[in-house]
């Protein structure tokens, strides 16, 4: 049935409009793809929720990508009901004869009405129930106890397996999914004339176009919602997850099913493909920005300190074999399966026994053959040696070695003298590593060392966190492509790069989202992008409050901004905002700058996002080979080397334009806040690139 590239689910709701402020049993909607889902949106009625999906399937489908649509009420009805109300078991003569009687305002719906207008068509009473209204409807009984002879099933046979499902003849009460279903199919039935020849309904149709819908039943393995989560947006953003995350051959064994008439959920009877022990952290909230109240100027350690506490990583999980776990991220602790060494082994080339000797010249008779790596060998009666060799197993009846050069042989014995204590040059089981015991913590960089901890205790594969997608994105009308032609007016875009190059080194995967002109379309069209395809985004220019700042305005009409005013030289205005879910980091246009505000900032930001921690630059006291003075009231860096003598030399000049700095620099100096005077031979504190990670 071929790749999905987007996944979008919803949860509907039969209701009247929910107001302003994000509710309970409202609908809720996200997009996800490959396992990364967008924080859920909140949709106050069923027009502007048909709106939003219309817009999000056609961004999805300009851009070639096949999207998977899921609502959360029923496709169906229990065999007979479509023949019995429209003369064809056809389900889509039924979802016809629904959508013509269905009236629906984003203040009032006639449900109800059509429910008792339905139940009109069968004998006795029934099959839905439910009244929720005031006043009395013909035909529509208030409690399911009242209903009789109707002649209908009352569960599909999806309902019958899926465990805690409701029968949808239910139209008011908890769990009443009548209502839902109702408003639902008249929606669809209209997206489906709308998308026409590009759309599939499961199970009803083979899922082989541009758009295909499925009925979906969070509860079916979405577990409780965490803390301060609106369970129906937890729910579509965990179902949205999940199932971006599968592999094609999963969803396609999903989708093959035969249901023509009644319909089915999807994933009934895969629960355990579906869930996960480790789901995706909770996404960022739209505010995680926001400064407090007063404040003008922030200080570079308070920026960072707020930074930390409300950043947390955003990465799901995977695992990999140990051959492919350099660089990445533990997303749990990692235990030995075994001990290292696995048995008590021979430290040293020579002769090995059982006991220690006493002083003075003793003489042992040896067995045949020799102990070596590998090759275990019989056990040694007691009162014999044996040859040993380094790394070799103990055999049974040997606890202790002399070494080679210390004894002398004949054919048939070996001579050395004492005292040598018992288990001399041997290897204890298990000195190393226990088997069972943490050897890696959660959130380390997998080092060669760890690489080689894991492969002795026998630890073939390990469970990390994603790579951290980090998109850059470059803005302005001045900005030409490295190769292009141009003119004096122009310039070559040296940020992106820069940035990405950056990004690649600090262990990240760098995503090159191009360039935007200065306009507020093609930015948004970027961002909307990145969102798609990132867990993070830079933006290099466009992030002030002039008026070609396009990021900024963007930000602030379709996203959440915040323009932090840091108390820095280079730098000083970055934006930091959420767009669709996803962090952004608005850095200055200037490439020192920029260059400065990604080390000191997003980087250890991005590290916390990964899953990998805080991790603060690691810098060192070094003699000054220059001479400074600074105002206090801000923290300014400098692009600093050190010099033949180990003393620390700074770029002549400290222009945010000067790239060849970059290049020229081996780190930065970091002068704080406060006042300072540096004279040569004062201790300043001097990062090496390779303190940055780098």
């Amino acid at each position: 049935m071929g790749k999905w590239d987007s996944v979008i689910m919803v949860d509907w709701s039969a209701g009247n409009d929910r107001g302003p402020t994000p509710k309970a049993d409202a609908i809720w909607a996200t997009q996800a793809r490959e396992g990364r889902a967008q924080r859920p949106v909140y949709l106050r009625n069923r027009q502007m929720a048909e709106d939003w999906i219309i817009n999000a399937v056609a961004a999805e489908r300009a851009q070639g990508r096949r999207v998977l649509l899921g609502f959360d009420f029923p496709f169906g009805y229990p065999k007979g009901f479509a023949e019995a109300v429209t003369g064809s078991a056809d389900v889509f003569s039924l979802w016809d004869d629904i959508e013509t009687r269905i009236n629906d305002a984003p203040g009032a719906n006639n449900r109800f009405d059509v429910a008792g207008g339905y139940n009109a068509l069968f004998p006795g009473v029934g099959p839905f129930w439910g009244n929720g209204l005031k006043r009395d409807i013909l035909d529509l009984p208030r409690k399911g106890t009242a209903r009789r002879d109707h002649m209908m099933p009352e569960r599909r046979e999806a309902e019958t397996r899926a465990k805690g499902a409701f029968p949808l003849w239910q139209m008011s009460g908890a769990g009443s999914v009548g209502g839902q279903a109702l408003m639902g199919i008249a929606m669809l039935n209209r997206l489906r004339r709308l998308w026409a020849d590009d759309v599939a309904i499961w199970p009803f149709e083979t899922m082989t176009k541009g758009v295909g819908i499925v009925e979906i039943w969070p509860s079916l393995f979405v577990g409780d919602a965490p803390d301060g989560w609106i369970k129906d947006a937890w729910q579509v953003h965990e179902v949205a997850r999940a199932v971006s995350a599968l592999p094609d051959a999963q969803l396609d064994q999903m989708l093959n099913v035969e249901a023509p008439e009644e319909g089915w959920i999807f994933g009934l009877g895969h629960e355990a493909l579906l869930q996960s022990d480790d789901p995706s952290p909770p996404p960022l909230s739209n505010d995680c920005f926001a400064l407090p109240a007063g404040v003008s100027w922030t200080r570079v350690d308070e920026a960072l300190d707020m930074l930390k506490a409300r950043l947390g990583p955003v990465t799901t999980t995977e695992t990999v074999a140990l051959s492919a776990a350099l660089g990445r991220i533990t997303a749990a602790p990692i235990f030995a399966s075994r001990s290292h060494p696995p048995k008590s082994n021979a430290a040293v080339d020579g002769y090995g026994f059982a006991g220690g000797v006493s002083e003075g010249a003793h003489t042992l008779p040896l067995v045949a053959g020799a102990a070596a790596a590998g090759h275990a060998a019989d056990a040694v009666p007691a009162g014999s040696a044996i040859r040993i060799l380094t790394g070799a197993q103990l055999p049974d009846g040997v606890d202790t070695i002399v070494l080679q050069e210390d004894v002398t042989l004949t054919a048939e014995t070996v001579t050395f003298k004492g005292p040598i204590k018992p288990g001399a040059n041997t290897r204890a089981a298990a000195e190393d590593i226990a088997e069972n015991a943490q050897i890696l913590p959660a959130g380390r960089k997998i080092t060669p060392g760890d690489i080689a901890v894991c492969a002795s205790t026998g630890v073939a594969s390990l469970t990390v966190r994603k790579l951290l997608r980090v998109g850059v994105l470059s803005t302005g009308d001045e900005l030409a492509e490295i190769g292009s032609e141009v003119g004096d007016d122009r310039i070559f875009d040296a940020n992106r790069p820069m940035l990405l190059g950056l990004v690649a080194g600090l262990g990240f995967e760098a995503v090159d989202l191009g360039r935007a002109a200065d306009s507020r379309v093609a930015v948004q069209s970027k961002l909307n992008d990145g969102a798609s395809r990132c867990d993070v985004i830079l933006t290099s220019g466009g992030a002030s409050a002039g008026e070609e700042d396009h990021v900024s305005a963007v930000l602030t009409e379709g996203g959440a901004i915040n323009m932090w005013r840091i108390a820095i030289k280079p730098g000083r205005p970055l934006a930091l905002g959420m767009w669709q879910g996803v962090p952004v980091f608005g850095l200055p246009g200037n490439p020192v700058a920029a260059y400065v505000c990604t080390l000191v900032f997003g980087r250890p930001a991005m590290s916390l996002l990964a899953g990998a921690g805080w991790t603060p630059p690691e810098g060192q006291l070094r003699p000054a080979a220059f001479t400074k003075r600074k105002k206090p009231g801000r923290q300014e860096y400098f692009r600093a080397r050190l010099n033949a003598d180990g003393a620390v030399e700074i770029f002549k000049s400290e222009g945010s334009g000067r790239v060849s700095g970059i290049s020229w620099a081996d780190g930065l100096v970091a002068l704080p806040h406060e006042e300072a005077e540096v004279q040569p031979g004062d201790l300043v504190t001097y990062i090496p690139w390779s303190g940055f990670g780098l």
